[in-house]
């Protein structure tokens, strides 16, 4: 067995989490799960950053003790961390004086003695929200281009880290080891930075209680920067248990933003040079998750509580959001209204239909009893998909990862379309192929749901247990667990939705900390304008009513229009206007349904043809025949014509 040790950038505790922070610790976390079913020793490291100033001065304004503010900070991280199903194996502050303090003042006289600290005088822009001394270069009309303020001038004398010393190292390095830094626009970001060359660096700050001695300066503490990289190695054991720390070091993977990668690319593995240790496998560099469009902060007033989604919904829906719908490494953007739309098509529509309809007709048909039967189609996609799936998730790829599980779940559902099993359950000789063709859907959904196990480790969970697999799924292994069963008898729990649709508005409720009125709420657009806000005079009695034919939002949000795909056609026989369908609307079994589109196709047109139909209208009996549903088609003279789907559709897809 392997082992993999995988970190995190530990936060700043001067607020709590937002959905930016937590979208690294989601997607780490699915990194974390994904080595765990391959079977990997796998240590996953969290933790909080706590000699910021930031929080000194935090702490400060609430009138309390720097290290009691932060034990409070800690259990708020640690409370939203656990309602996002994070499941770190190691959290570490570097208040910890057990384990940080011994390993930060080793290794700054480690690098002392190697002649690579050394005293002087700084001066220069120090922005308070980076922690960092800018060069004017980097500044933007003099302003910070992260924060957007103006850095402080500052002049006092410190301790520097001689950076300079590994400039050629460090390129020599990433010659030596292509894959350190990844994605590859971060890779030539940081190249071209240390090709232009390096300073030497502050790394203590003089007169100042809130941090760890410099073991060689005891009235100077060290610089946060310097303090904060080094939790990766205290926690494996650098400075307290030098044999853990041999069994641990070096890291596999830092997980990071793109905003700090060049303290962990640059600044981090020449530290460890100079101390004389092993460098991190790999740096992975992910780009940041904008609201609206704009980066999430306190100043533009629109930060997104990750725990607002995950108490309405629990922490799934929001989990594979992030990981499916923002390519990892780059930026991605989340709104409240296309949160709700892909939690409806991804999850209801999809997933969660195909759940609901394999369980349905296997009770219905099978008493919940399935016996395989060796299927070839669904078996050689889900060897695809799994393949695909492998590939990308070893290559940091997640949402391509996510995209091959979905590919499998789309097959599986063509594959009912397809063999229409309640057509086969009419017929007695059809009843092996009846058995086999439900047992294979199932297989599907069940390799789907060990692939999407890192992703959405609860539903997953929940999907297998309907599907008969009682293995916990902590002790599923990949490369078993996503085979094809292609032997054995399962039993099947039909046990309701796993993800009822948001049919009303308003359905996403935001705490308040998250913007409302122009920011995160859901709000579908008006269907008619709004009423005015000062009164009207009522129309004159003999005058017709205003916009009387006129319906809200509310009186639209009734009407279920879902996607349909026609399975058969017929003319019905004494009518001239009347077509029997029998369409699939992502249920157990079709509906029939007569329309009155007879002069406009003929029945063979029909079929396969995807539609839109009125889902929730009351059966009505039209020559003998109960139709449950309607059809939408357009009404010129002489005939009707269908409005179809332009795009494919999974049937049951709700129209809005």
């Amino acid at each position: 067995m392997s082992s993999f040790f995988l970190t995190t950038a530990i936060d700043y505790v001067n607020s709590r989490p937002h959905l930016g922070t937590a979208y690294e610790k989601i997607t780490a976390d699915v990194i974390a799960r994904y080595h765990r079913l391959k079977g990997d020793g796998t240590w996953f490291l969290m933790g909080n950053d706590e000699h910021s100033q930031n929080v000194f001065k935090r702490a400060q304004e609430q009138g309390k003790d720097p290290l009691a503010y932060c034990d409070e900070m800690e259990q708020i991280f640690r409370e939203v961390w656990r309602g996002l199903d994070i499941s770190f194996d190691d959290f570490i502050r570097t208040t910890d004086r057990r384990r940080h303090f011994p390993a930060v003042q080793r290794m700054a006289q480690a690098c002392l003695d190697n002649g690579d600290i050394y005293e002087g005088t700084y001066e220069g822009f120090y922005c308070v929200g980076c922690e960092e001394f800018k060069p004017e270069k980097d500044l933007v009309d003099g302003l910070c281009p992260i924060h957007k303020t103006k850095p402080e001038w500052i002049k006092e004398k410190n301790w520097f880290f001689r950076l300079s010393k590994y400039q050629q190292p460090l390129l020599k390095f990433y010659e030596e080891h292509p894959s350190f830094i990844e994605p590859e626009v971060r890779r030539n970001e940081i190249l071209r930075f240390v090709e232009g060359g390096l300073e030497d660096l502050s790394m203590s700050r003089a007169g100042q209680s809130w941090g760890i001695p410099l073991p060689f300066d005891p009235t100077s503490v060290v610089y946060v920067w310097f303090d904060a990289l080094i939790n990766y190695a205290a926690a494996a054991g650098y400075g307290w248990d030098d044999a853990q720390f041999a069994r641990r070091w070096p890291a596999n993977l830092h997980i990071v933003g793109k905003d700090i990668t060049r303290f962990h690319c640059v600044i981090w593995p020449a530290m460890l040079m100079s101390a004389g240790l092993p460098l991190p496998g790999q740096v992975f560099g992910h780009g940041w998750v904008f609201f609206k469009g704009e980066r999430m902060s306190k100043t533009m007033g629109n930060i997104v509580d990750p725990l607002d989604a995950a108490k309405r919904f629990g922490p799934d829906p929001l989990r594979l959001y992030l990981t499916k719908e923002v390519v990892y490494g780059a930026d991605g953007d989340f709104t409240w209204e296309r949160f709700e739309e892909k939690y409806n098509a991804d999850l209801a529509n999809n997933l969660g239909n195909l759940v609901n309809r394999v369980a349905a007709m296997s009770e219905r048909y099978r008493q919940g009893r399935l016996l395989a039967r060796g299927g070839e189609s669904l078996a050689t996609i889900a060897a695809d998909a799994t393949s695909a799936y492998r590939k990308a998730m070893d290559g940091l790829a997640l949402h391509e990862g996510v995209a091959a599980a979905y590919r499998l779940i789309s097959a599986a559902n063509e594959y009912i379309a397809e063999t229409q099993p309640w057509s086969l359950a009419k017929d007695p000789a059809k009843a092996e192929q009846l058995s086999g063709v439900l047992y294979d859907a199932s297989e599907a959904v069940r390799i789907a749901a060990v692939l999407l196990l890192p992703v959405m480790p609860s539903s997953a969970a929940e999907i297998l247990r309907r599907l008969g697999d009682t293995t916990a799924p902590g002790n599923l292994r990949f490369d078993t667990a996503a085979a094809w069963r292609a032997s054995g008898e399962r039993g099947i729990l039909n046990a309701g939705a796993l993800w009822p649709r948001l049919e009303d508005k308003g359905a996403i409720t935001v705490s308040e900390t998250t913007p409302t009125a122009a920011s995160g709420s859901p709000a579908p657009a008006p269907a008619a304008p709004a009423a005015p806000s000062a009164p009207v005079a009522p129309p004159a009695p003999d005058a017709p009513a205003i916009d009387s034919d006129k319906i809200t939002i509310d009186d639209f949000m009734k009407v279920q229009l879902k996607v349909a795909k026609i399975l058969e056609a017929s003319n019905v026989p004494k009518s001239k206007k009347l077509v029997q369908l029998k369409v699939d609307v992502g249920e157990a079994e079709p509906r029939t349904i007569l329309a009155g589109i007879a002069e406009s196709y003929q029945p063979e047109q029909l079929v396969g043809r995807t539609i839109v139909v009125v889902a929730n209208l009351k059966p009505a009996k039209l020559m003998g025949i109960e139709s449950n549903g309607m059809v939408l088609a357009a009404s010129p003279e002489g005939g009707g014509a269908l409005l179809l789907n332009a795009e494919p559709a999974v049937p049951g897809t709700r129209v809005r």
